[in-house]
């Protein structure tokens, strides 16, 4: 069975998995909101991962935010990272100018990119 795309003209998928809880990620939200306009070519995602336990399913998240970036195909980054918006973004370009990954970047990152895009987030 083929992996789920991300929607026509998005070829990037960036998720940032959080917590109400998690001050840090009240923070950066309007943040990572923001950064979804000077990548047109991806689409950001907010996922509560306590709200959506159907999708985040067995996921252990230990550090809050923790990001799924994915392209075309393959998750090719699942993990914390720093809460600076231009980290995200630095992260993203390079991940884009490597070009396409021949295999995700492991199978639990892309196990959950194909609950999250089949959940239709």
């Amino acid at each position: 069975m083929e992996s789920e795309r991300p929607p026509a003209g998005k070829q990037w998928l960036v998720v940032c998995l959080c917590a109400q809880w998690c001050g840090v990620c009240k923070d950066y939200r309007q943040g990572f909101e923001d950064l979804a306009a000077s990548h047109p070519e991806a689409r950001f995602v907010w996922l509560d991962i306590e709200d959506r336990e159907d999708v985040a399913g067995d996921l252990d998240i230990e550090t809050f935010p923790s990001l799924l970036i994915s392209d075309a195909q393959h998750a090719r980054f699942l993990g914390p990272l720093l809460p600076q918006l231009p980290v995200l973004s630095r992260l993203l370009v390079s991940l884009q100018r490597t070009g396409p990954a021949p295999v995700a970047v492991s199978a639990q990152a892309q196990a959950l990119r194909d609950r999250i895009l089949a959940a239709g987030l």
